[in-house]
């Protein structure tokens, strides 16, 4: 364990060396999970398919039963872990950042595991971005607690867990880093960016020495857009936006309506609609193979008509029901096939080569980019994915308009709080606690103090040091009740007459991991008074922090 003195650089907001080192190792940890996650997936579906996501090979009535068995297994899962920790995937890794630093319960992280590891390799059509991002936030959490760090410097390393997480998934450092700062933190702070791009860095370093350097959309291979493309574009924009709001709506409006159904009756649910879809359209079971396929297809509006409804319908209802897994896959695929079908129009009016290709890449920006709320993710994801830096200008055309007609026309927010929204998981604190949550108890205690025990009381030459002289320790008492310790902070204080007075304040314990917003908590009521700070035993003290100190920093911005 570190002691208090080491810990108190990570309670600051601010870059440390300290920070850096646990950045790294969590990258290194992160990345060896989703390792073992992407194995987990394929060694399950290598057991009934001959390759990974190649759902074709099966009959129609395996693709029927797939997602139903799967379903099983879910809540097999879910029964041994506990119903009540079924909650995943990034929506409730928002919650947590807001409401308990960061720290993940251990069952949830099971249930993610193993339950989105089930769900991809049994052709559920969510992704695996959504477990990336949870497990990152876990495995984070779970090396901060353990080494009982400040809790502002546990929720950093859940966002470079987030971090290392997506970048170790996916191949792409830069839009894993801005969708952190965009998504998941919604705020961007100078401190965090090293060690988060720290974190980012090492997870890619990681999974490319495994899978080496290569990007699941290395189709797309050249960009041949034009200025007189643009003006589709902005009309592709407009009808991603649109579709944009239908699918934020109606996945949200699934969650609603279905939450007074217990959950087996909703993931059984899930398994029978995936299952029929599959048996008719087996090309929407997967979100990398649908894309290749509607590329081929290209030519045919009708098939990948049927090809986007069918995916889009799926991927409401497994994620709506409660299927454990991510949405920015399935975004991306929807996205894709939107654009694929668009360049099917365009090209009857303005042939051009690889016009399929470079349609389907804006649709996967543009479509993110609307559902999320989080243009410069989507645009640096589909750069990154894609390694075509020349889509920047054109595919940014396509994301603003997108964003504003979801936005401004439809009133369309960010996928994720909505989902927050309407699962009742509070991610809203003040802007002081916002603010005071950045900072841990350690960075301004007060480790000059006295205690007196045993009915001593310090006399009046020592309470008078203590007003004229700053430095002077803090008088505390001790008083036994029933047993158990009482603590008072006698603070002194002279009226206009030059009087001492002194007043006891009951010091509230509070554990050496709390942020200024616990503390801001306790004292706000009364405006005065401190708590002091133990480690591990509440009996040990290890300073006091007084509501002064929280004032004086509210007001100039600076730590006393």
């Amino acid at each position: 364990m570190l002691l208090a003195d080491q810990k108190k650089p990570l309670a600051q907001p601010k870059t440390s060396w300290q920070l850096c080192l646990l950045a790294a190792i969590v990258g290194v940890v992160a990345a060896f999970l989703i390792i073992a996650f992407n194995y987990t997936i394929e060694l399950i579906q290598l057991s009934y398919l001959p390759e990974v996501d190649n759902y074709i090979s099966l009959s129609a009535l395996s693709r029927f039963d797939l997602p139903i068995i799967g379903a099983l297994v879910i809540l097999l899962l879910s029964w041994f872990t506990g119903y009540k920790y079924a909650r995943t995937g990034i929506p409730f890794v928002l919650h947590r950042l807001k409401t308990a630093h960061g720290i993940i319960p251990f069952r949830n992280t099971i249930n993610q595991f193993f339950g989105s590891a089930v769900a991809l390799a049994t052709g559920f059509s969510v992704g695996r971005e959504g477990p990336a991002v949870h497990l990152g936030a876990a495995c984070s959490s779970f090396i901060g607690n353990y080494l009982q760090l400040p809790y502002n410097s546990v929720r950093t390393l859940c966002a470079c867990g987030v971090a290392a997480g997506i970048a170790a998934s996916f191949n792409t450092p830069i839009a894993a880093v801005v969708f952190v700062m965009e998504v998941i933190l919604r705020e961007y702070k100078v401190y965090m960016f090293i060690p988060i791009m720290l974190a980012a860095i090492v997870g890619t370093m990681i999974t490319n020495g495994v899978y080496g350097f290569s990007h699941e959309y290395e189709f797309f291979t050249k960009i041949a857009l034009g200025v007189q493309h643009y003006p589709a574009l902005v009309l592709l924009g407009l009808f991603l936006g649109v579709l944009a709001f239908l699918y934020n709506r109606y996945l949200v409006s699934i969650i609603k309506y279905s939450a007074k159904y217990h959950i087996v009756a909703r993931i059984l649910a899930a398994g029978f609609i995936t299952g029929t879809i599959a048996y008719f359209v087996p090309y929407a079971m997967a979100n990398i193979t649908v894309v290749d396929f509607s590329l081929e297809n290209q030519w045919h509006l009708h098939l990948l008509v049927g090809l986007l409804m069918a995916k889009f319908v799926m991927t409401i209802c497994a994620l709506g029901l409660g299927v454990p897994g991510g949405t920015i896959g399935p975004i991306i695929s929807i996205g894709a096939i939107a654009g694929t079908c668009a360049s099917v129009i365009v090209l009857k009016f303005m042939p051009g080569e690889h016009l399929a290709s470079d349609f389907a890449l804006m649709g996967m920006a543009g479509f993110l980019a609307a559902t999320l709320n989080a243009p410069l993710a989507a645009l640096l994801t589909v750069v990154e994915l894609s390694n075509q830096i020349e889509i920047v200008v054109p595919a940014m055309i396509v994301i603003t308009t997108a964003c504003l007609s979801s936005g401004q026309v439809f009133n369309n927010r960010s996928l994720f709080i909505m989902q927050l929204d309407v699962q009742g998981l509070s991610y809203r604190k003040t802007p002081i606690e916002q603010s005071l949550q950045k900072i841990g108890v350690l960075a301004i205690l007060k480790t000059h103090f006295a205690v007196f025990a045993n009915g001593q009381q310090p006399n009046q030459t020592e309470q008078k040091a203590g007003i004229d002289d700053p430095s002077k320790p803090l008088n505390v008492i001790k008083i036994m009740t029933d047993g158990e310790p009482n603590y008072y902070w006698l603070e002194a204080h002279k009226d206009d007459n030059n009087t001492i007075h002194v007043t006891d304040h009951k010091l509230m314990p509070l554990s050496s991991q709390s942020t200024l917003a616990e503390v801001y908590v306790v004292l706000v009521k009364k405006r005065q008074g401190a708590v002091y700070i133990y480690d591990k035993d509440p009996d040990n003290i290890l300073g006091l922090v007084t509501f002064e100190q929280l004032r004086l920093y509210l007001l100039t911005g600076k730590l006393t």
